[in-house]
C-alpha cells in the first residue's frame, strides 16, 4: 500500500515537473563575455523577460512566435538591446517599445512548424559596436553533423528553474536531421525546416526561447522546442531553419505584406 502511494506521489511529480517545462528551453552552459553578442535582444513583456531574439537591421527584431502566446493587447511588449545584465545599469542598454508583432502566417500555438515572430520597433536602433544586427544565412542546405555552433539567452539555467541575471553562452554540436528524427528522439517531429542541436545535460532552457543559433557569424536558427526536461540527451534541441524563410523576413522588412 505504502509502495502504491508513493508510485502515485512520483507520477503527480513528474507530470507537475513537465507541465512546468514549456516550449523553448541555457543549461550547462557558462556566462558569455560581456557585450560579444552585439546582436541579442531580450524580449520583454510588462517589463519581464520572457524570450531572446536576434537584432536583424534597425528596426527589426526576430524571435518566435510562441514567445507570445497568452499576450494580450494590454500588456507592454518591448525590447532590451545592448545589455549583458538585466539589471544592472550599462551605458550600452536601452529599452524599446514594439510598435508590431508580425507572427509568421503559417504559426499557430498548436503547432509546431513556422514558429518565427518578427517585432518591429517603434524607433530605429542607435548603432554602435555594442549594439549591431547579425547576418541571416540565406543558403538553404543543412550544416554537417558536429558542426559547432552557439546559443545565448538569459533562460533558466538549473532544473530548479534559477534565471541568471547576466547572459549565458553555450556551444552545441549540430545533430543530422535523421539520427534526430528516430524513434528514440524526436519520431519524425523534425521537418526540413528544423534543425537539430546535441542536448546531453547542455541545452537551451525556459526564457531561452527566440535567440539565435550562431553558425560561422550567421544566425542559423531560432530556439523553438525540445525536450519538456532541459538537458535530456535523448530530446536534442530544436531550432527554426533561418534560409527557409529569408523569403518572408525580407518581405515583412521591406513593408511587401500587410502587418
Amino acid at each position: 500500500m505504502q509502495s502504491s502511494v508513493w508510485l502515485v506521489v512520483l507520477v503527480v511529480l513528474r507530470a507537475a515537473e513537465c507541465a512546468a517545462q514549456p516550449r523553448g528551453r541555457i543549461l550547462g552552459g557558462q556566462e558569455a563575455k560581456a557585450h560579444t553578442w552585439p546582436y541579442m535582444a531580450s524580449v520583454q513583456v510588462n517589463g519581464t523577460h520572457v524570450c531572446g531574439g536576434t537584432l536583424v537591421d534597425e528596426q527589426w527584431v526576430l524571435s518566435a512566435a510562441h514567445c507570445m502566446d497568452g499576450v494580450t493587447t494590454n500588456e507592454i511588449v518591448q525590447v532590451l538591446l545592448g545589455a549583458h545584465s538585466l539589471s544592472m545599469p550599462e551605458p550600452s542598454k536601452r529599452l524599446y517599445d514594439v510598435q508590431s508583432a508580425v507572427h509568421h502566417p503559417g504559426s499557430r500555438s498548436d503547432r509546431i512548424e513556422d514558429d518565427l515572430l518578427l517585432l518591429q520597433l517603434s524607433q530605429n536602433v542607435s548603432l554602435g559596436p555594442y549594439v549591431h544586427p547579425l547576418p541571416l544565412q540565406r543558403e538553404d542546405r543543412d550544416l554537417p553533423p558536429g558542426t559547432l555552433c552557439h546559443v545565448a539567452g538569459w533562460g533558466v539555467v538549473s532544473h530548479a528553474g534559477r534565471r541568471p541575471d547576466v547572459l549565458q553562452t553555450l556551444t552545441v554540436p549540430i545533430m543530422d536531421r535523421n539520427t534526430c528524427n528516430q524513434r528514440v528522439h524526436h519520431d519524425g517531429a523534425v521537418t526540413k525546416n528544423m534543425m537539430c542541436a546535441e542536448s546531453n545535460r547542455r541545452d537551451t532552457c525556459r526564457g531561452d526561447s527566440g535567440g539565435p543559433l550562431v553558425c560561422r557569424n550567421t544566425v542559423e536558427g531560432i530556439v523553438a522546442w525540445g525536450s519538456r526536461v532541459c538537458g535530456n540527451r535523448k530530446k536534442p534541441g530544436v531550432f527554426t531553419r533561418v534560409s527557409t524563410y529569408t523569403d518572408w523576413i525580407e518581405n515583412v522588412r521591406n513593408g511587401n505584406l500587410t502587418i
